[in-house]
């Protein structure tokens, strides 16, 4: 195989996975649900399981992934957020506002 072809082989592939990726990612509802987020917040984010967890459905897409940034990152530790903090740790950038985008939209 030449060199180029073996090029644009491993180009197309890379691509193929970026989109792959990508449209993973681009759906919220999924993540919600595979990473767990309803054990405590409930389906759609609509029914806590405490009084003391938050709503999220119908939430600011902007408010909601700052907030799970923060937690993520260390910058709000009050509250539920240190339990929190571990569900979120291994969470990309692009899931968190995936599943930002799916709850704001949950009427």
């Amino acid at each position: 195989m030449s060199k180029i072809k073996k090029l644009l082989l491993g180009a197309g592939l890379a691509m193929a996975a970026s989109v792959s990726f990508s449209s993973m990612a681009a759906d919220g509802a999924a993540l919600y649900t595979a990473k767990n987020c309803q054990t405590c917040h409930g389906a759609e984010g609509k029914s806590p399981i405490m009084a003391m967890y938050p709503k999220l459905n119908g939430q600011n897409k902007e408010y909601l992934l700052a907030q799970m940034k923060d937690i993520k990152s260390g910058a709000r530790a009050n509250g539920m957020s240190i339990a929190m903090k571990a569900m979120v740790a291994t969470v990309t950038d692009e899931e968190l506002a995936a599943i930002a985008d799916y709850l704001s939209k949950v009427k």
